[in-house]
């Protein structure tokens, strides 16, 4: 008998960017009404948003290859990243200033 549930796994990274504050706040009430995580909102809606675009998805086509960026993204894999609660850094012992 197969299994009930199917896993996808995929490759994750933890990217840093900067949002107007306003957008941020907007994200975290988002997550709030979806039940879920931040990351997932901002996830979600870039992936709608690119499979929307027609003209980007083209772009893309026509663009394949490394990127040629004025300020890139800025990743990490999610392996290197500390683990422990978000907001802190580890050995600290004091929370992250908002």
């Amino acid at each position: 008998m197969p299994p009930l549930l199917e896993l996808v796994q995929s490759k994750k990274v933890t990217a840093t960017v900067t949002l107007e504050q306003s957008t941020a706040e907007l994200v975290d009430r988002y997550a709030q009404y979806v039940n879920g995580g931040a990351d997932e909102v901002v996830d979600k809606a870039l992936n709608y948003v690119f499979a929307k675009d027609k003209d980007f998805q083209k772009f893309a086509e026509e663009n394949k290859g490394e990127p040629k960026l004025i300020q890139p993204l800025r990743c990490k894999p999610i392996e290197s990243v500390p683990k422990g609660r978000p907001g802190r850094k580890p050995g600290n012992g004091s929370p992250a200033q908002s």
